[in-house]
């Protein structure tokens, strides 16, 4: 491998990281070229401990050989200094205010208990499957308007337009269709969230998240495999 301070952009992930993915989706909507390190995190290297040695966690993007951590924080970092391709966030501060708020909101009350409902079962799943609608209703009665308010709310994605809020949406529920069918349960209802199902739907459509995103027979069996393993541990 060349010498990294000789690429211009590395970014240390995993295949099976949602926050890798955010990662990547921002760098191939700016067009940027990057090169993967797929990390073993029951191994992890020596350079990703040297580069992020507080949470020594993925990912971490390496541009000229100095690294920034933290997804969301990296977004920011490709956005202001990747001018090109689509503003992954508003340059108006207002709007730019409520796609932090959002992406925030998502990240602090709808990932954790996401997973809890792919990892439970029984009346702890019943419990945190109620959580996850209740946040996604705040979501389509508070969120979609201020999201996407140049379109009075009506949620429109493309592959020029996705902000940061969607890349933090998408790597959580892009696949929900694959939860349903692994968990056989009903999260996103189209009659009760059409907005946040439209929304989905939209990032589901662009051809970067396509570009990204494993076969639906991988992510099944991806989603089976880690909800056999998390209720093997509980």
């Amino acid at each position: 491998m060349e010498d990294e301070t000789e690429n211009k952009v590395i970014l240390h992930g995993t295949f099976m990281s949602p926050y890798s993915k955010r990662v990547e989706l921002a760098l191939k909507l700016k067009s940027i070229p990057y090169l993967f390190v797929q990390e073993d995190l029951h191994n992890k290297s020596q350079t990703l401990l040297q580069h992020n040695p507080v949470h020594k966690k993925v990912p971490v993007l390496l541009h000229k050989g100095k690294p920034i951590s933290e997804s969301l924080f990296i977004i920011e970092y490709i956005d202001e200094t990747w001018r090109n391709g689509p503003q992954l966030l508003p340059q108006d501060p207002y709007r730019r205010s409520k796609v932090r708020f959002w992406a925030s909101y998502i990240q602090l009350h709808l990932f954790d208990v996401v997973m809890k409902v792919v990892k439970s079962e029984g009346e702890e799943q019943e419990i945190a499957l109620t959580e996850v609608k209740e946040k996604l209703s705040i979501i389509e009665k508070e969120g979609l308007k201020e999201i996407f308010s140049d379109t009075n709310g009506k949620p429109t994605v493309t592959d020029e337009t996705m902000s940061l809020v969607d890349i933090v949406m998408c790597t959580l529920l892009s696949p929900y269709k694959a939860h349903e069918e692994v968990l056989g349960l009903k999260i996103v209802d189209p009659e009760t969230l059409p907005g946040v199902y439209c929304w989905l739907n939209a990032i589901n459509e662009t051809d970067v998240v396509k570009d990204l995103s494993p076969p639906y027979e991988q992510v099944l069996e991806i989603l089976r495999t880690f909800r056999q393993m998390s209720l093997s541990r509980s």
